[in-house]
């Protein structure tokens, strides 16, 4: 059974894939769009955004250039991607992107360090400060002036404007599939996330 997106109980999902029966001419589009798209099949946030063809279009070409077109490192990428989707609860991008963190070069240890929300020391500099640009960005909505300057240091102006919008992306995909309720693929590994102490 997929983790369950929500920490409450029975909290079934909201905006499933409609039936292929009840889909118009839009729909059927964006969705044949992701299947012969580099994503090949519809999940994740682009379930409930079916509601809105050309929405879904938009965001997920945005998705497209963030994940698969940015210049920001791989590690970095789905480091950052975990961290958001740490901060949002969100179950469907941790579980999809954690073992991409792995498999891009990112320390285990670290990446379940992450998904207990406790801090590890096992990060490359490059991943350190990502994590704390992310982290930095999601509680107070900016960075500071030192997180600014070590960021443009390390990823350039082109890299800070990358990793910001992939953090408000990523932000916003999470947000869509909260409040549907998305779950996890049926098919993801790994240790779901747990609510944060209360």
């Amino acid at each position: 059974m997929p983790a369950e997106q929500g920490f409450a109980a029975n909290a079934r999902e909201r905006l499933p894939m409609p039936a292929a029966e009840a889909m118009n001419d839009a729909q059927r589009a964006a969705a044949q769009a992701l299947i012969d798209g580099p994503r090949k099949g519809v999940y994740g946030p682009f379930l409930p955004l079916l509601r809105s063809p050309d929405l879904l279009d938009r965001v997920a070409k945005l998705g497209e250039f963030l994940r698969f077109g940015s210049g920001l490192d791989a590690r970095v990428r789905e480091l950052t991607i975990c961290a958001t989707a740490r901060h949002q609860g969100n179950q469907f991008e941790w579980l999809m992107h954690a073992p991409l963190a792995v498999q891009a070069g990112v320390n285990a240890e670290a990446v379940e360090a992450l998904r207990l929300g406790a801090r590890t020391k096992c990060l490359q500099a490059d991943e350190e400060l990502a994590l704390d640009f992310a982290r930095e960005l999601l509680h107070t909505h900016g960075v500071s002036d030192p997180t600014y300057a070590a960021a443009i240091a390390a990823f350039g102006e082109q890299g800070v404007v990358e990793l910001t919008t992939l953090i408000g992306y990523f932000a916003m995909v999470n947000w869509v599939m909260n409040v549907a309720r998305t779950p996890a693929m049926a098919s993801a590994k790994g240790e779901p996330l747990q609510a944060f102490p209360a």
